[in-house]
């Protein structure tokens, strides 16, 4: 269940793409988290929307007097029209340059004089920041936000330096980065109408010919209360905690509901190919398909089918790759199955020095070829249940992950769906996986990529 980099981390500590490994070690974690004591997400939540739209989902957990907090926007790049990608991910940058209360870079400073910590990340659905702080100073961070949330300071002075550093971060991220570059263009081709199809971080020119007037409008349509909800996980009462949020943002006024993304990407058709011709060490090969989200009835069988082809060094691909044919330093899967448009199912690995990227492609396509003669076995079905239910007992110690989880599924939809997951996927049978295999990973519904290492020039 590796992840690809399907967001970008700001803030004043981490910039930049998610690694694959960072996004498989959170996403395992958060992307499966079984309530605390065996009780429901919905027995333990408390939910309320103040006047302005704003709305609160607190969990409490009191193994310890701290608690993480997180403000989710609902835009991402998927709101970024054509000719200004990247404006979200901008807009997270600014969002640390301040406002007439409190000073550039001081919001960090803040928080860490409290002794917590904070960051931030925009994916192509979102925009979230998110803290952990002791519980006792919880209030420190709910002010922050709460005049950040409308009263940002945008202007050229403050604008040109941050765009700066994100070109910057695009030129180490991406465009230094074969594999990064790679993912960017399959997007790109892969989505033909529906914004997944434009970079989080933007296209270079369009970051450079942004101005802070084009973030301002950004900032006023989307940084609303009612198009916000905060998530709070840890030591406190949750009665208690909303009237405190109710004090620190009751006040702001809402504003006009964005315009919905209305774009739907029409069913592929036939097979794309990207090829990227970079200076690389080794060549990397990706094969990815259209795929519904959770709220499918597809979503956990898809789940399913991406743990018995990659859940580790026990899964077939890479056992096959890796272990038998010797072809791949590695071999991974992912479903992004919390996205909130249909989304993309990734097989992808990587050639060992002397392997050519054509012969990897073809062993990719042969695996998932095999599914049809060799339908998941009973083992394989455990194997893979068992790691899903392992990662959200596990998880559980995390206030972080547990907030994250919150969010993702609301951010997808509603947060309740989260008690929907795990029988979901008890669910699954051989035949399910054997099914959605059948229908989505197919060479119609495929846009192949490849990295091609050019020589290294002087």
């Amino acid at each position: 269940m590796l992840r690809s980099p399907v967001q970008v981390n700001s803030g004043r500590q981490q910039r930049g793409w998610m690694t694959p490994l960072l996004a498989a070690m959170a996403l395992l974690a958060l992307a499966t988290c079984a309530p605390a004591e065996g009780r429901k997400y919905a027995e333990r939540v408390y939910e309320r929307t103040l006047d302005n739209g704003f709305k609160l989902i607190l969990l409490e957990d009191r193994k310890a007097p701290v608690a993480a907090i997180q403000i989710t926007y609902r835009v991402g790049a998927r709101n970024d029209v054509a000719g200004r990608s990247g404006r979200a991910h901008l807009l997270e940058h600014m969002m640390f340059r301040g406002t007439e209360k409190v000073g550039p870079e001081e919001y960090s400073k803040i928080v860490q004089r409290n002794g917590g910590r904070n960051n931030a990340f925009t994916s192509r659905d979102r925009t979230t920041y998110f803290s952990s702080i002791a519980s006792d100073r919880l209030d420190v961070v709910l002010e922050l936000e709460a005049d950040r949330m409308r009263n940002l300071i945008i202007s050229p002075e403050q604008y040109e330096p941050e765009k700066a550093v994100v070109m910057e971060e695009r030129r180490l991220r991406v465009d230094n980065n074969p594999t990064s570059a790679l993912f960017e263009q399959l997007y790109a081709t892969a989505f033909q109408a529906h914004p997944y199809r434009q970079p989080i971080i933007g296209w270079a020119e369009e970051i450079r010919r942004s101005t802070a007037a084009d973030l301002k409008e950004f900032y006023d349509r989307y940084y609303l209360p009612n198009n916000a909800f905060i998530v709070v996980v840890g030591d406190f009462d949750a009665t208690d905690l909303a009237s405190r949020i109710e004090g620190h943002f009751g006040s702001v006024a809402p504003g006009p509901m964005p315009p919905a993304v209305r774009s739907v990407e029409p069913a592929q058709q036939g097979p794309r190919r990207v090829e990227l011709r970079r200076e690389a060490q080794l060549p990397f090969v990706v094969l990815a398909h259209h795929v519904p989200n959770l709220r499918s009835r597809d979503g956990a069988a898809l789940d399913m089918l991406s743990q018995v082809l990659a859940g580790g060094k026990s899964s077939r691909l890479y056992q096959s790759l890796v272990y038998d044919k010797r072809v791949a330093r590695y071999a991974a899967s992912e479903y992004d199955y919390s996205s909130v448009d249909p989304t993309l199912f990734f097989l992808y690995a990587q050639p060992l020095p002397g392997q050519e990227p054509a012969t990897v492609e073809r062993l990719l396509e042969q695996e998932v070829g095999k599914l049809d003669e060799n339908p998941p076995t009973a083992l394989e079905l455990e194997r893979a249940r068992n790691q899903i239910e392992a990662a959200y007992v596990f998880a559980q110690d995390s206030i972080y992950y547990q907030a994250r989880l919150l969010g993702d599924f609301e951010s997808a939809g509603d947060w309740r769906m989260i008690d929907e997951y795990l029988p979901a996927i008890g669910e699954v049978t051989a035949d399910d996986v054997l099914r959605v295999g059948q229908f989505y990973l197919v060479e119609r519904n495929r846009t192949a990529a490849t990295l091609i290492p050019e020589e290294t020039r002087p």
